[in-house]
């Protein structure tokens, strides 16, 4: 099941898409169906939904971010051994984590806007896991007990401000900076997600290209890990690090600028794609 946001941005409406691309609307099913969050996933609406039988209708509309202001995205650097060597890094001993802030959260297909107070912006296609339930000090081997779905997430970075600050809050969270979509892909949909290609291209040229089988610490450790001491709630992302091939550690660094399309893809979740523009005043 592929759970999807869709509308103008601010009028969103829950949806699920369909494999031949047709959209359900959820909300025409379910007036009093919550948008996709916290309240969604904690009262059982993915489950009620999972059961629909519609098949939807082709619509010309525009696919939002898939899930509404999550209580926290937690994230992690250096989750893949090649992207720490490629800065000069010795691989972490445990998990290293930072946070995004809600407002980075962005469509897949929106613009990114580039902030005003950093410049070398840089690219990082990470697979993002959803929870579903709320939880603390989970083990590892109930951790998948605790996810609900998969996304696909650009975790952007302001190189300059998070390299000059000596720490990493405002450089990650900058408006906009958090990309996630298409759509939120159930974890009954996916086999094997230790086992996924992750591409990163930037104007067509591929930058990254990794595979989940890499990462230093697999998805029940960090879940275990971060959940120690850290409720988890439903809606929360946990973005689970980017493989080699960033650009601001290539020689010379490549960085983005106004009119740069990136895209992202992760198999079996699908690709986002974003113009990059300079904010205006």
């Amino acid at each position: 099941m592929k759970l999807i946001r869709f509308g103008a941005k601010g009028e969103e409406r829950p949806g699920l898409l369909n494999k031949n691309n047709t959209i359900v609307d959820l909300k025409r099913l379910f007036p009093e169906i919550p948008d996709i969050g916290e309240e969604f996933f904690r009262n059982g609406w993915l489950d009620r939904v999972s059961s629909v039988d519609d098949p939807g209708r082709q619509m010309d509309v525009r696919i939002g971010c898939p899930l509404h202001r999550p209580s926290k995205i937690i994230c992690l650097g250096k989750n893949y051994a090649e992207h720490a060597k490629e800065g000069g890094f010795d691989s972490p001993g445990k998990p290293l984590l930072f946070c995004k802030s809600p407002n980075t959260l962005n469509g897949p297909f929106d613009p990114v806007l580039l902030p005003q107070s950093s410049g070398q912006v840089d690219w990082e296609v990470e697979l993002a896991v959803i929870i579903g339930r709320e939880g603390k000090r989970i083990k590892r081997k109930d951790a998948y007990e605790f996810i609900a779905g998969y996304s696909v997430m650009n975790d952007l970075s302001g190189r300059q401000a998070q390299f000059s600050d000596s720490q990493w809050y405002r450089g990650k969270s900058f408006d906009t900076f958090a990309p996630l979509g298409p759509a939120i892909v159930t974890k009954d949909e996916i086999e094997d997600v230790q086992n996924l290609r992750l591409t990163c291209k930037v104007d067509g040229i591929i930058m990254q290209d990794g595979n989940t089988k890499d990462m230093i610490f697999d998805i029940p450790f960090i879940i275990e890990n971060i959940s120690e001491d850290i409720t988890l709630l439903p809606g929360d992302i946990i973005s689970t690090g980017t493989p080699s091939g960033v650009g601001i550690f290539r020689d010379p660094p490549v960085t983005l600028n106004p009119g740069n399309i990136v895209e992202c893809t992760i198999e079996k979740i699908g690709a986002i794609m974003n113009k990059f523009v300079a904010l205006k005043e």
